[in-house]
C-alpha cells in the first residue's frame, strides 16, 4: 500500500491508521504563527463508524489504502441480511443491511449498489444518487399557492417523510436523493 505524506491527505481518502481503516471526512490545514504546519483530520471509523480527530505534520507518513469498488445487485432481503449478485460472476453475496444506515429504505428490488471491498471485507455500500418514490400521503394541491421555498410534509411509499413543494400531490412519483434524503424533482 502507498504511503503518504500527512498534507497530502484529502477528504474521502481511505487511510489505515492505529490498526483500523479511517475514512477522511474532513481536512483542516493550519499554519501556526510558531511551529510547523499540520493537517488537522476528522476521521470515522468503517468498521464501527467512531469519530477521531488526528494531527498529521507534513513529515508524518500515512498508509494510503485502496477499496475495490463492485457494482452488484439487490435480490432480496433475508433477516437483516441483504443480499446482493455480482453482475460479473453471478456469485451472491450476504451483507449486513446496516452497512446502508438511514438510506436503507431506498434500496429497491433489483437497484445496482456499489459496494466498497477490503480485502474482501465489505465496508461501504452506496445506493444510486437519486431514486424515484411514490408519495402516499400528503396535503392536498392547494391553487395559487406559489410562495417562495414553502414546503410540506410528504410520506413515501417506503415510509421515509420528505419535504416537497406545494404542487405536489398524492400519488405522484418524485425522485429524491440519496444523500441528502431530500426532493430533487418531480419523476
Amino acid at each position: 500500500m502507498p504511503k503518504i505524506n500527512g498534507n497530502e491527505i484529502r477528504p474521502g481518502n481511505v487511510l489505515e491508521h492505529n490498526g483500523g481503516l479511517w475514512a477522511a471526512v474532513k481536512v483542516d490545514h493550519v499554519k501556526p504563527g510558531k511551529g510547523g504546519a499540520f493537517a488537522q483530520v476528522e476521521m470515522r471509523n468503517l468498521r464501527n463508524g467512531s469519530k477521531l480527530n488526528e494531527r498529521f505534520r507534513s513529515a508524518d507518513k500515512v498508509e494510503k489504502v485502496r477499496l475495490e469498488q463492485k457494482d452488484q445487485q439487490f435480490l432480496y432481503e433475508d433477516a437483516g441480511m441483504l443480499v446482493l449478485m455480482d453482475t460479473e460472476t453471478y456469485e451472491q453475496v450476504q451483507l449486513s443491511a446496516e452497512l446502508l444506515g438511514e438510506r436503507r429504505p431506498f434500496l429497491q428490488d433489483g437497484m445496482m449498489v456499489v459496494v466498497e471491498y477490503h480485502e474482501e471485507e465489505a465496508l461501504n455500500a452506496s445506493l444510486p444518487q437519486k431514486v424515484t418514490c411514490k408519495i402516499v400521503e400528503t396535503e392536498p394541491v392547494v391553487k395559487g399557492q406559489t410562495a417562495a421555498n414553502s414546503f410540506k410534509p410528504a410520506v413515501l411509499d417506503n415510509g421515509v417523510k420528505v419535504m416537497v413543494p406545494p404542487f405536489v400531490g398524492q400519488d405522484e412519483e418524485i425522485i429524491v436523493n440519496t444523500e441528502t434524503m431530500e426532493y430533487s424533482e418531480r419523476a
